[in-house]
């Protein structure tokens, strides 16, 4: 799955993703992969839409996808991409989320957002968070493509507030990410952008990957989504991005210890094990 990171120019990714916000990542996944990711989404697929406007209500969206097929694990912690994530956020970087989103024939266009918006820190300021989405079926303008608005990574509260005054005026400066499928871009989480509206007859399937900084609280709560026999079945990096690693110096300890201790077969946590007789 991880390609040689020798024959990807990550100072050049950065560089782009500085300057306009984004940068794109041709072949983020080979067809072995598409396949292997189709076969593990075929059974959550088809049961259910979203459950407000910005979910989509014509869109399916499948949470916690590291914890339902070890392709996604494996893109999570694909080699490119994690050194690129390096240059913006520090060491022990956490996976925020991992879903697919499934835009289904009707789906509306969202509202502009940036992903990291929850963290209420005055703009301008660095990522806390950077996003990855991925191209399953090839990303055109008719079929819902992310669009994005190239440098508005680096615009204050202020000017969006402006901004989104004219709402036309806005919207004109969307540019859609018209990949092939097995791209990904990679983004800001501080680029204004929102998901296109699917005027097609088929469905667009992609999905997305959020990291954050570790000092930062995740968007998934993997610590109860994901059973402790699956985390600890896991590579060290994939139980890393899950949160069972330490923020220097003691952030994400576990009653005073290393959280990867509490993967262990007998362990008990010290509450329990120290109660008085």
């Amino acid at each position: 799955m991880d390609q040689p990171t020798h024959r990807f120019d990550t100072d050049a990714h950065a560089v782009e993703i500085r300057e306009q916000g984004y940068t794109v990542i041709p072949d983020f996944m080979d067809a072995a992969a598409l396949a292997a990711v189709r076969t593990a989404l075929a059974p959550y697929l088809g049961s259910h839409h979203g459950r407000n406007d910005f979910e989509g209500f014509e869109t399916e969206r499948v949470y916690t996808l590291v914890a339902r097929g070890k392709v996604f694990q494996e893109l999570a912690e694909e080699a490119r991409l994690y050194a690129l994530l390096g240059r913006f956020l520090q060491p022990n970087f956490l996976l925020s989320a991992s879903h697919a989103i499934n835009m289904l024939p009707g789906e509306t266009a969202q509202s502009i957002h940036y992903d990291d918006g929850f963290y209420p820190l005055p703009r301008p300021r660095p990522p806390i968070s950077m996003s990855v989405i991925a191209a399953v079926d090839p990303f055109t303008q008719a079929n819902g493509a992310t669009e994005v608005i190239a440098g508005s990574h680096l615009w204050s509260d202020a000017e969006i507030a402006e901004r989104r005054k004219d709402r036309e005026a806005l919207e004109a400066l969307l540019v859609p990410m018209e990949v092939p499928a097995g791209a990904c871009f990679v983004f800001s989480g501080t680029l204004l952008h929102r998901g296109g509206a699917n005027r097609t007859d088929k469905p667009r399937l992609a999905l997305t990957q959020q990291y954050c900084e570790p000092w930062a609280r995740t968007q998934e709560n993997f610590y109860l989504s994901i059973p402790r026999e699956l985390a600890r079945a896991m590579s060290p990096r994939m139980r890393s991005l899950i949160g069972y690693e330490i923020w220097p110096g003691f952030m994400g300890m576990v009653s005073g210890s290393h959280p990867k201790k509490a993967l262990a077969e007998d362990f008990v946590p010290p509450v329990v094990a120290q109660q008085p007789r």
